[in-house]
């Protein structure tokens, strides 16, 4: 039997609805785990039915690849989208930590989320290429950053990328780990100074 092609909305109506199921189905199974979720229970918290669903996308899998491309970038990588500009030297330490303590709130958002999208990346090798994509385009703004307030031009890449993997992991301790023994905003300290000796070299 021969699959029928996938539904591609043109109307208002219609792409609204397919953006609702995205929005709903990627969000659902974010909350309750992917393979306790399927299409019905997606076409209902959409309120559509589930053959308006297979209208638009060829599974589960399918929406929940779609919407990690769709919201990885606000919920996963916020640095992506912060303002690249130049930073006086005098406020260095204070937007450092501010960055910081815009990627702790994202995570703090998206927990769930976060949770079993880092979980399925381990099996799945699809879901991982779609996080080192934003991965790189998160170093990449960093370089931008870098080099436009001439911070460090040696070795750009690498100490971007260190950034990256300091602040990302500073943040799973602080929202997800929380080890009692450790103070948050001694850790936080400490990466600021860290970044600020790394580009400094």
């Amino acid at each position: 039997m021969k699959e029928e092609a996938l539904r591609i909305p043109t109307q208002k109506r219609a792409i609204e609805k397919k953006e609702k199921i995205l929005e709903y189905g990627f969000k659902l199974m974010c909350a309750q785990g992917y393979h306790n979720t399927d299409c019905i229970q997606i076409a209902k918290v959409a309120d559509v039915s589930t053959g308006t669903v297979y209208q638009y996308f060829k599974d589960k899998k399918d929406i929940f690849y779609q919407g990690l491309s769709l919201y990885a970038k606000d919920m996963m990588f916020p640095i992506i989208n912060i303002n690249i500009k130049k930073i006086p030297k005098e406020n260095l330490k204070e937007k450092i930590k501010s960055l910081i303590n815009i990627v702790i709130k994202n995570h703090n958002i998206s927990y769930d989320a976060h949770k079993e999208i880092t979980a399925m990346s381990c099996t799945d090798p699809a879901i991982s290429k779609i996080l080192e994509k934003y991965e790189l385009e998160a170093t990449e703004t960093l370089v931008k950053l870098l080099e436009i307030n001439a911070i460090s031009n040696s070795n750009i890449y690498e100490k971007a990328h260190l950034i990256h993997s300091w602040i990302d992991n500073l943040c799973h301790e602080v929202v997800y780990h929380k080890h009692e023994n450790i103070n948050p905003e001694v850790l936080i300290d400490y990466v600021v100074d860290a970044i600020i000796n790394l580009i400094n070299e």
